[in-house]
């Protein structure tokens, strides 16, 4: 048996970490790891508030360098962070945003990209990187102020004129908490590409100067927002012919948001379906199905129509649906809710249940119109996906 000496437990076993000491020594919960992930993580955290200045309207780009120093740069030409106290934060507003958990987070519906891991924000960042510093170009005056692990080193200091306007954020990850691990650009790059499509009025530009003989550059903004998004899945290099993809944006009432939706078949085997909500990826949802539901729909509707199909047939339509009808298909299903209803704590899953049938009625509705209007790319989707012994099959 266990003694109740080895097995007790009362209040003085009870460890009390204090202000940014949780977070250096259990980095993991707040940034997802101490590997490449996190470093990822890092970044996103920081880029937060500089991407939902473009999407708000306050700025036109952002700017994200890495460094041959290992440093991170985040810059942007919004407004700049305000610099005077802010409100129920008991300190300057720079300061607050990165000295406090959470400081300065935006409201989480529709208009909002969520790009941090939990919602920390750059205070985070600040905790777990050695040195990082803040420059704003505010009114016409240029002020930096210097972090070390968490903490001001320098008060919010005045140092000249600016020109123009904006935020710059530069930190250095703590090795003491990663290593020597590494930041992938391509990871990095994955993640911004895809905020880019989803978001059409993003407009941001990745460079690593980590390796002087070998810098990297891409300018990620995509005016076709999910059509583009359909093409670059496909490994397209020229833009696709106006009838090949079916793409439009709606907003729907019902469901207290917006979706954008593109798809197209081709030549490709297997199928190649993304979704997202209030531009997060997810692996399955109420938004996906409702896309699935649409299309079978529509598909099996023309074929009874144009007579390649029984009047009625149920078992058939079924068939057709869940055996044949994604084989090709290139898709990406984006909606934009005010209060989304994730399944679980990663948010992989869309739960929101008035949503699956908004999005599967525009669907049919968008996909319906189009086969009435190309009959001969109609007539190349029915065949494709008839199954063997059905009418018009040979």
């Amino acid at each position: 048996m266990v003694s109740e000496e080895v097995t007790g437990y009362d209040a003085s076993r009870i460890q009390v970490l204090k202000g940014w000491e949780a977070v250096r020594k259990r980095p993991g919960m707040y940034v997802g790891s101490t590997g490449e992930r996190g470093l990822s993580r890092m970044v996103f955290e920081v880029a937060d508030r500089a991407v939902n200045e473009v999407l708000a309207g306050r700025a036109t780009s952002v700017g994200i360098t890495l460094a041959p120093d290992g440093s991170v740069c985040v810059a942007d030409d919004g407004p700049g962070v305000p610099i005077g106290e802010a409100e129920g934060a008991g300190g300057p507003g720079l300061e607050a945003l990165l000295t406090r958990m959470q400081a300065g987070r935006s409201t989480g519906g529709r208009h909002d990209v969520p790009l941090g891991f939990c919602g920390a924000g750059p205070g985070v960042v600040n905790a777990l990187s050695r040195r990082m510093t803040a420059e704003v170009r505010r009114e016409g005056t240029r002020w930096v102020q210097e972090y070390a692990r968490g903490v001001a080193v320098t008060p919010v200091t005045e140092v000249g004129a600016a020109a123009g306007s904006g935020t710059t954020m530069t930190f250095w990850p703590d090795a003491d908490i990663f290593g020597a691990t590494e930041l992938s650009f391509d990871g990095v790059e994955e993640t911004f590409r895809e905020l880019a499509f989803l978001n059409q009025g993003l407009d941001i530009s990745l460079s690593d100067l980590r390796r002087p003989d070998e810098p990297r550059s891409v300018r990620l903004r995509f005016p076709g927002g999910t059509r583009d998004f359909v093409d670059f899945l496909d490994g397209c290099t020229t833009a696709s012919a106006p009838g090949d993809t079916i793409a439009f944006e709606h907003d729907d009432s019902r469901m207290s948001g917006v979706m954008e939706v593109a798809f197209r078949w081709c030549g490709c085997p297997g199928e190649r379906v993304r979704s997202f909500a209030n531009s997060r990826p997810t692996n399955d949802g109420t938004h996906e199905t409702g896309f699935r539901d649409g299309v079978a729909a529509a598909v099996t509707a023309y074929a009874r129509e144009q007579g390649l199909l029984p009047p009625t047939d149920p078992g058939f339509a079924t068939d057709f649906a869940t055996d044949r009808i994604g084989e090709g298909l290139t898709a990406v299903v984006s909606v934009k809710l005010d209060r989304p209803d994730f399944a679980g704590p990663t948010r992989g899953v869309l739960g929101n249940a008035d949503v699956r049938a908004c999005v599967g009625d525009a669907v049919q509705d968008h996909l319906g119109r189009w086969l009435r209007e190309h009959p001969q790319q109609a007539s190349a989707v029915i065949s494709r996906h008839r199954a063997p012994g059905q009418p018009g099959n040979r």
